[in-house]
């Protein structure tokens, strides 16, 4: 009578929680893009069903995230530079979308003067779009040849409820207390090696018991490191080599003996263990510009490989050295995504490519269920909840599809700002950043 007791028990007191949920990290409550909420907005437009919008400090292509009543999101003050030359475009081979491609903030700027870049850490009241606090630091050390379409505000934050990680590109990592103030901070970039990667850092930091985990793989040299969250100091650290590339932000699944990093890079994918760095397994093959990150549901990972025409499958965790043969479920070779991350949403898996093209398939095989094309120019990764798929495109529009076995366009809403960073849903709304304004969708 107990044990039942307590089984009764423990989901009602989880009840107020799942119904209203928190969104305290890239991708969501798991880093899955999934809430459990419903009532969720299904049209919107510049004037419509906007529940607050603010301008932001700076400029930045990071997610915003949701603790409490708070809302954090972080920017840049300054223009850093570019990598000289031209930049490919995604819809390359769209010559009407294309055109719609565009810097961060409109146009490219030229480089700031020294200690004329800032890295801004901001904070708004949930309800009402409030500016709580701001948090301001200068941008030093090395930075990286950037994209023209983002900055060094690009990796999202992470909280859990006592402190705010805001990492940066160039390698700065700021810990902030719930009100702004400094915890501790560090410099990677300084301290261990500059952040020069290929179009710049993207990958954001990953919170696993008490420590912060971050992926640095760069040309000059690639390694995985664990902080102490309370206190900045190295718990580990492990070398992976030179010359790899990654801005996908890793996962850390439950496995059979144990929990897992996984970490979708270059070279392949690996496993490792993230209390030690202890190095478990890896599987697939070299591959260009590595950006998805990976999802989990029912003891199984999903992902995109990324790049043009990007392979997808799905692995299980659990085993040891090269386990490409063994624990590769399935693998699609086509129709996964280059820089959104897969959405797995009640049994089917969601993605779509560059230029908006959605693929819908079947967990179990990998097989296609339907594809459809929506346009646009798709770099946000796709959110679920309330039966409803948003797709985010940097023309500024949010497609918002019916979850399930026929493809449905519910609504085309259109912001008419210019939108890289992906989604957040909390209590009832669903939460949009553009280049410099922060957007609250919903009544």
């Amino acid at each position: 009578m107990r044990m039942s007791l307590v089984f009764v028990v423990l989901p009602l007191m989880l009840l107020p929680r799942l119904a209203a949920q928190d969104w305290p990290q890239w991708r969501g409550p798991s880093s899955h893009g999934v809430s459990s909420e419903s009532g969720l907005p299904t049209h919107w437009g510049a004037s419509e069903n906007i529940a607050w919008k603010v301008s932001l400090a700076g400029l930045g292509n990071s997610s915003p995230i949701v603790w409490g009543d708070r809302v954090f999101v972080t920017s840049q003050v300054g223009s850093a530079p570019v990598r000289e030359g031209s930049h490919p475009h995604l819809a390359r081979d769209d010559r009407s979308l294309v055109v719609r491609e565009n810097p961060i903030g409109g146009q490219r700027m030229e480089p700031a003067a020294e200690g004329d870049v800032f890295l801004i850490v901001e904070a708004f009241g949930r309800s009402d779009g409030g500016r709580l606090w701001e948090y301001r630091v200068e941008a030093t050390g090395e930075f990286p040849q950037l994209h023209e379409k983002h900055n060094l505000a690009t990796p999202t934050p992470t909280t859990d409820g006592e402190h705010v990680y805001a990492w940066f590109g160039n390698g700065q990592i700021v810990a902030l207390d719930m009100d702004g103030n400094p915890v501790w901070t560090r410099h990677l970039g300084v301290d261990y090696s500059p952040f020069q990667n290929q179009w710049g850092h993207g990958s954001s930091p990953v919170l696993y018991e008490d420590i912060l985990i971050l992926l640095c793989d760069h040309t000059p040299d690639s390694y995985l490191l664990a902080l102490d969250k309370n206190t900045g100091k190295e718990r580990w650290k492990v070398d992976r080599g030179s010359g790899r590339t990654s801005h996908s932000t890793p996962l850390i699944v439950p496995g059979p003996r144990g929990d897992e990093l996984i970490v979708n890079s270059s070279e392949r994918i690996d496993a490792y263990d993230p209390a030690s760095g202890r190095f478990l397994w890896h599987a697939g093959s070299p591959r260009q510009t590595p950006i998805p990150s990976p999802v989990f549901h029912e003891g199984v990972i999903y992902m995109s490989r990324g790049y043009r025409n990007s392979d997808f499958l799905a692995i299980r965790p659990g085993g040891r050295g090269d386990v490409s043969a063994s624990h590769i479920v399935w693998r699609a070779p086509g129709g996964g995504s280059y820089v959104p991350s897969i959405v797995h949403y009640d049994g089917l898996l969601y993605m779509t490519n560059e230029v908006g093209v959605v693929t819908c398939a079947e967990v179990s095989t990998g097989e296609r269920v339907w594809r459809k094309r929506l346009g646009g120019i798709f770099f946000a990764s796709p959110v679920a909840a309330d039966g409803k798929i948003y797709m985010v495109s940097e023309t500024g529009e949010t497609f918002v599809l019916r979850a399930g076995r026929e493809p449905q366009v519910l609504a085309q809403n259109d912001l008419g700002e210019r939108l890289i960073a992906s989604p957040a849903i909390s209590k009832g709304r669903l939460l949009l950043r553009s280049d410099g304004t922060l957007f609250c969708v919903g009544e």
